[in-house]
This record gives structure tokens, sequence and C-alpha cells, in this order.
């Protein structure tokens, strides 16, 4: 197999376009981390559940924008700058949700296990992962 034809085998792609998304994600967790108020991992090991949801969904949203950027580009580079900006886009959303709720703090709310601000969380980032990720050009 010459050197091109090893770099550009259906395997080795894949597992190149796995370990990047991957990186990405764990810098879009720690971002994430930053960006909220609590602890996620560290309510998430207490079972507070609407944590575990929000997170999840965060996750989800993440690589869902991922795949559609995988699907839309022949590059890595391109693959991997479309799909920050598809999760900066979900960091937008989820600073929305906050500013969009004064009557109580998001924040607040999932680290105290309200589970119904954890689910609306997690469907929000799940449903605009689909938007983010169809407008990926």
């Amino acid at each position: 197999m010459t050197e091109s034809g090893f770099w550009t085998h259906p395997l080795v792609e894949s597992a190149g376009y796995f370990s990047v998304v991957v990186l990405c994600l764990v810098v879009a967790m720690v971002i994430f981390e930053i960006v909220t108020k609590y602890n996620n991992w560290e309510q998430i090991k207490k079972g507070n559940l609407a944590v575990a949801m929000a997170t999840g969904g965060k996750i989800f949203g993440v690589t869902n924008i991922f795949r559609f950027s995988i699907e839309q580009h022949n590059s890595l580079f391109e693959m991997v700058a479309w799909g920050l900006f598809g999760f900066t886009l979900l960091i937008f959303a989820y600073v929305l949700f906050e500013f969009l709720t004064p009557k109580f703090k998001v924040d607040e709310e999932i680290e105290q296990d309200n589970r119904s601000v954890g689910l609306i969380s997690m469907v929000i980032s799940v449903g605009l992962s689909y938007v983010i990720g169809a407008s990926i050009q």
C-alpha cells in the first residue's frame, strides 16, 4: 500500500476523524465546565440526574454537530473548523437559554437537581445540534 493510499484508507480516515472529534469533545467539555457554575462531573458522581441529562445533551449536541461536519467536508481542517463553529453556536444557545429564563437561574436549578430544567437543557442541546449541523456548509 502506498503512503498516500494508507492515509486515504477508510479505516485510517475513520480512526483519524474519531480521534480528532474525541479531542474536540474533551475541549468542549472543559469549556462547558468553565461556563457552568457547578462542577459537572462532581454533580454526576453525586447522582444529580439533572446535571447528567444536561451534560449528556451537550455531549450528544457536540458530537452530532461534528457528525454533520464530517459528512460535509473532505478535509480534516475544514471539518474541525466547522465543528468548532457549531460548538460555539451551541454555547451561545446555552447562554441564551439562561437569558430567556429570567424567573430562575438555569445553572442553579440544574445544580439543585431540577430534572425538568435538566431535561429542557438536554433537548435544547440535542435539537439545536440538528439545526446547527444542517446549516454547516
